[in-house]
């Protein structure tokens, strides 16, 4: 697939889910995807079960929480108040305004996404809730709008693997941080190759598996960006169901022809990892 091809794909698919306040991508509402959901309950129960606690899901304005990600990294930031964050692929503004609140007034909030219906959509919940240290910008993660060294810790949830090219984003985060500054990224990552119908796949890129990179050359990337103390925090399977109760996935695999033995060992490869790392000082 072409970058441009990719580009125009995701934002579509994102826009489609921001004016629904939800997706038809038909995921199962009891597994853990960033492809989205199409209720308020399901977006609840599937951020319960990536990291998120009542009281973060209860916290934000109604509408931010999309049922988006594959984790939380907010809760392993280290937040403190008067950093400045970005948010990496920001969409309704579910991890910003968690951020807001544990960096405070003195602090500062900055989404980035390319998707206009998404920002609209958190601009207005930022509004009806009256935040006033969170902004959202549009552009893609690959260019941030933002100034060098400007921002201590930069956050994404499930998005970089929507890039068309990671290298880049990891450069621009580089950046965009301040020195000592630090990632906390939560993302979709490969331990083998997934089938090639799977990765050329426009369906299964927006889904958030066929650009996942494999694991060592997602770590690689952000080393080779400049970024020192690259680790994983932790790292969960990507379930089964998640792939099985996904209409769009299974027409792939039926087109495909993939055996169930196949489709096993392709879902076993997919993780949900939280990876952190920091800019030397």
């Amino acid at each position: 697939m072409k970058d441009t091809e990719i580009r125009k794909s995701v934002r579509e698919r994102y826009g489609k889910i921001a004016k629904a306040s939800g997706s038809s991508c038909g995921c199962s509402t009891t597994s853990s995807s960033c492809c989205g959901t199409n209720t308020a309950s399901a977006a609840s129960a599937i951020s319960k079960q990536i990291g998120y606690t009542d009281a973060e899901i209860n916290a934000v304005p109604e509408g931010a929480n999309l049922g988006l990600g594959c984790g939380n990294p907010v809760a392993l930031a280290s937040l403190k108040k008067g950093e400045t964050v970005i948010d990496l692929g920001s969409g309704a503004g579910f991890d910003c305004f968690l951020a807001a609140d544990k960096v405070g007034k003195a602090g500062k909030v900055i989404g980035i996404d390319m998707t206009p219906e998404m920002l609209e959509k958190a601009r207005e919940n930022a509004a009806k809730s009256k935040y006033t240290n969170v902004e959202f910008r549009l552009g893609e993660i690959e260019n941030l709008p933002v100034a060098d060294a400007s921002a201590d810790i930069i956050i994404s949830n499930c998005v970089i693997n929507l890039a068309a090219d990671k290298k880049k984003v990891f450069q621009e985060a580089f950046r965009v941080l301040r020195p000592g500054g630090r990632i906390m990224i939560s993302d979709i990552v490969l331990l083998e190759e997934l089938p090639e119908a799977i990765r050329k796949s426009v369906q299964a890129y927006v889904g958030c598996i066929a650009g996942a990179m494999l694991k060592d050359a997602y770590l690689n990337a952000i080393r080779e960006a400049g970024f020192k103390d690259v680790r994983v925090i932790d790292e969960a399977a990507f379930p089964v169901d998640a792939i099985t109760d996904d209409p769009a996935a299974m027409s792939i695999i039926k087109e495909a022809g993939l055996t169930p033995a196949r489709i096993k060992k392709a879902a076993a490869s997919v993780l949900s990892a939280k990876v952190q790392a920091t800019k030397p000082k």
